[in-house]
């Protein structure tokens, strides 16, 4: 086994996007993502979790002490982050089903709905480190999760979200493009 440190990455800078299910997405790294595709601008310093995770079913014997089989149950991918540019994409993101309307001049409203229905979306995130660029493109997701709203002095007003991805109609729940040389065979 070879330890190779020219194969270790960082996300130096990147995009969350979001647009309506259904949209278009870049098939490769080079393409300017099409215009129904916006760019949530700003996010915290944590930058973004992504996590993918599986879970099993143990199938056990009579004749066996341990498990004969394990068969796959569910698979669940997500990305959090926290948007931290308060702009109508992300508030209204934030707050589903809520619409902005002009009241007079440059005062705006934002009106909540009490019961929101959900709400699908595809999203993307795009993250480089020097040459190497990578996009992930999840074609149906959806906000699951919120993270408290904190209004404070010392800190940007943080729209803490989660996107849970499902399944789109082809098997892929996600697709990851990358230039990577590492992942070269």
């Amino acid at each position: 086994m070879s330890n190779d440190a020219d194969n270790v990455r960082v996300a130096l800078t990147g995009s969350i996007l979001m647009a309506p299910k259904g949209s278009t997405a870049p098939v490769d790294l080079d393409s300017a993502w099409d215009a129904a595709w916006q760019d949530l601008g700003f996010m915290s310093d944590d930058g973004v979790a992504m996590e993918y995770s599986t879970d099993v079913e143990d199938i056990n014997a009579w004749q066996s002490l341990s498990p004969v089989r394990r068969v796959l149950t569910s698979v669940d991918m997500t990305l959090g982050f926290t948007a931290i540019e308060l702009k109508a994409r992300t508030v209204t993101a934030y707050f589903p089903g809520s619409t902005i309307t002009n009241v007079s001049g440059a005062i705006q409203r934002l009106d909540i709905p009490a019961a929101p229905g959900p709400q699908e979306f595809a999203f993307g995130l795009e993250w480089i480190d020097g040459d190497i660029k990578n996009r992930l493109v999840v074609a149906r997701g959806e906000i699951t999760a919120r993270e408290s709203l904190a209004l404070g002095r010392s800190s940007a007003v943080g729209l803490g979200m989660t996107v849970s991805a499902y399944a789109s109609s082809a098997p892929e729940i996600a697709t990851w493009l990358s230039n990577d040389p590492a992942w070269a065979a």
